[in-house]
């Protein structure tokens, strides 16, 4: 990619930073390839997106050797893709999510479990489930973030 400036081009400059004639971008243009704003003159102005466009479409025609069907039908695939990534990218995102919010909720959830159990231990009504050797507590008694629970082995 060659280094530009930002801004708007003529024709005649446009064709001499890729080397082609004039008529070639004319030919570009009636092919529905690019499409350059115009003044109120009719001049052609290109811009940064329509000088990039024209340096793929002559590096497909001319390295390449693809004709203007064939670069048509490069253009309109990579719209799709690009469409199809943002689509993907978008579905990435929400998956992501909802994945996010149901960790949460099952984070919630063995908490409340926890609590419960250790409530009904010290009330003794789970006979059942081994006597707790050592609760390593926080300063914050909600904060069942880091229990650990040691079991006798009886």
């Amino acid at each position: 990619m060659r280094k530009r400036k930002k801004g708007f081009y003529s024709i005649s400059i446009v064709a001499k930073m890729f080397g082609v004639h004039q008529q070639t971008i004319r030919l570009y243009e009636k092919e529905g390839l690019i499409s350059p704003k115009r003044t109120a003159g009719n001049t052609r102005l290109f811009s940064e997106e329509d000088v990039d466009r024209l340096e793929e479409i002559i590096y497909l025609t001319h390295q390449m050797g693809v004709n203007l069907a064939g670069v048509e039908m490069v253009i309109k695939l990579e719209r799709k893709i690009k469409k199809l990534q943002k689509e993907i990218n978008t579905l990435f995102e929400q998956t992501r999510k909802n994945l996010e919010e149901e960790t949460e909720e099952h984070k919630e959830l063995a908490k409340k479990h926890a609590k419960r159990l250790l409530e009904m231990k010290k009330e003794g009504k789970n006979p059942q489930l081994p006597a707790p050797v050592d609760i390593e507590e926080e300063n914050d008694d909600d904060d069942t973030d880091n229990w650990e629970v040691e079991y006798d082995d009886e």
